[in-house]
């Protein structure tokens, strides 16, 4: 089963702060990937992945971008484990997100 690529995503609480201190640790931002207007911006430094969201939502969330979050979703129940959110659709662009059983919430989210 392939997750994709692993970011963590980030609640701030000033993401021009935010992005400052990344950036001071040799982070450079994606363009085109959010913006301070928007409150959210993808941050990386060689293969790490941060992404940092201003009042989107309250916890730090682990993410993987796998190409079929549907097939993990289906892993996922067939494990015996709930799902929190279910993805939406049968093909495309959709994400699933489960809780891990320390209620660490983990998001799988797939682009295409």
């Amino acid at each position: 089963m392939e997750l994709g690529q692993f970011s963590v995503s980030l609640t701030v609480k000033d993401i021009a702060k935010s992005q400052t201190f990344y950036h001071m640790l040799g982070f450079e931002t994606h363009e085109g990937c959010g913006s301070i207007k928007d409150k959210w911006l993808i941050l990386q430094k060689d293969t790490t992945v941060i992404g940092l969201f201003e009042g989107m939502f309250e916890e730090n969330i682990l993410t993987f971008n796998p190409t079929d979050v549907r097939a993990i979703e289906a892993h996922i129940r067939r494990s015996g484990y709930p799902i929190a959110t279910e993805s939406q659709g049968e093909s495309g662009p959709t994400h699933c997100i489960v809780k891990d059983p320390d209620g660490n919430v983990i998001m799988f989210d797939q682009h295409q």
